[in-house]
């Protein structure tokens, strides 16, 4: 059976929506990625995830090596799983690498937040088609005369279709739910925010983020975060008194690119990269959105995955979480640690033990880094492979990320 090796790429900067990258759309943002990443090798193929993509980009992957200039016999697609995009582009390619003599897939994703699409109303686009076909001038003037009602208007910020409500809201009922104070959510985003400050001042993401538009490094850590000033923050998803979610323990809209390699042995020599990890297997999973929340599916996936291998929770030396939000993080941990909800809700009776806190996220997570949909799998596993190289041979990672969907993402890494 071949084996597949994640190797850390580049990066950009992250930086809040509407802010330093305001005016990058999705194909600035990867650009620079994907030809500083293809400068030193060339890939085979390139797979590349956005979430909200641009209507008139049909294939972003293949428009981001074509625009990077890379060589256009280089097949590329694009692909998508809300948060989990550039996770799902390294699972894929991860069975692509080994056959039909691909090597090595230069992986990745972006969101431009800065740049989001407004759609129509299905109704109003049709009727705008039909003239256009007809009178384009009636049609121009008809376009005049629209109005705020006439789109389909983030009124919510970008809810889940099915339930129309949004992440935040929904995690509010998985803080409920599990019981999730507002002090333990703000504890861990403190201890986010701590950790990454501490990453940027050692220079641990010096070699995997490239400056991009004069900006050196991530914008939004915030080495000055106390719990006192966390506390202070009202609730932005319910402002009633059984709120607990705040700007300050919710990641925020972000603009950013990140990519990574996916490889067998042969491209791993090619790469002859400085730390790599294996690629040892993977878990996705879904669930009811309407049971605890729309981001409890981890809970189901890293039982699953840790039980196919016969691993406990203290096998693992490094957990790389996403932290979309606080309580999320806090919620899937509890319940991975109940052996009735794993019984239960992910079939697995095996006791896994305890979670070894100390073992989490140790450069920092989303809450302080950003979370740019599309490229967070990319950025988490590129951050999961470089820290794993500190640990012995043999040691484990586990990279877990939710999505919207109610679904999420899992992966198993190893120290070759």
């Amino acid at each position: 059976m071949t084996k597949t090796y994640i190797v850390p790429g580049k990066r950009t900067p992250f930086v809040k929506a509407g802010q330093e990258f305001a005016k990058l759309d999705s194909l600035a943002l990867s650009k620079p990625i994907a030809k500083v990443m293809a400068d030193d090798v060339r890939p085979d193929f390139l797979a590349w995830g956005q979430v909200i993509p641009s209507p008139t980009i049909p294939n972003l992957g293949r428009d981001i090596l074509l625009e990077a200039e890379l060589d256009p016999e280089i097949p590329a697609y694009s692909t998508t799983l809300a948060c989990s995009t550039s996770m799902l582009a390294t699972i894929q390619a991860s069975g692509m690498v080994g056959k039909g003599g691909n090597h090595i897939a230069l992986v990745g994703g972006v969101e431009s937040m800065s740049h989001v699409p407004i759609p129509m109303k299905s109704g109003v686009a049709q009727q705008l088609m039909a003239l256009f076909q007809m009178d384009p001038a009636k049609a121009a003037e008809k376009f005049q005369s629209l109005s705020p009602a006439d789109f389909e208007l983030p009124i919510k910020g970008w809810a889940n279709r099915i339930s129309g409500r949004s992440m935040g809201e929904h995690t509010e009922d998985t803080a409920q739910y599990f019981k999730i104070a507002r002090e333990a959510q703000d504890k861990l985003a403190f201890e986010s925010h701590t950790r990454t400050s501490a990453a940027q001042a050692t220079g641990f993401f010096d070699d995997l983020v490239v400056p991009l538009e004069g900006i050196q490094a991530d914008t939004m850590p915030r080495a000055d975060s106390t719990l006192e000033k966390l506390a202070t923050l009202k609730t932005v998803f319910d402002r009633s008194e059984n709120g607990s979610l705040t700007a300050g323990n919710s990641s925020p809209l972000t603009d950013g690119a990140a990519g990574l390699w996916v490889c067998d042995e042969v491209g791993l020599e090619k790469l002859d990269a400085g730390y790599a990890a294996e690629f040892v297997d993977w878990e996705i999973a879904a669930m009811d959105h309407k049971e605890e929340g729309i981001l409890m599916a981890p809970a189901r996936a890293m039982p699953r995955l840790l039980a196919r291998h016969n691993l406990k929770l203290t096998d693992i030396a490094l957990f790389e979480i996403h932290e979309a939000f606080a309580a999320q993080v806090l919620a899937n941990v509890q319940a991975i640690t109940d052996p009735n909800y794993r019984k239960e809700k992910a079939g697995v009776d095996m006791d896994l033990g305890e979670f070894p806190w100390e073992r989490w996220n140790p450069n920092g997570g989303s809450l302080a880094i950003g979370h740019p949909f599309g490229a967070t799998g990319a950025r988490i596993l590129s951050q999961a492979a470089k820290e794993l190289s500190e640990h012995p041979s043999g040691s484990y990672a586990v990279v877990s990320i939710c999505a919207d969907g109610a679904q999420g993402t899992v992966a198993l890494l190893r120290r070759p």
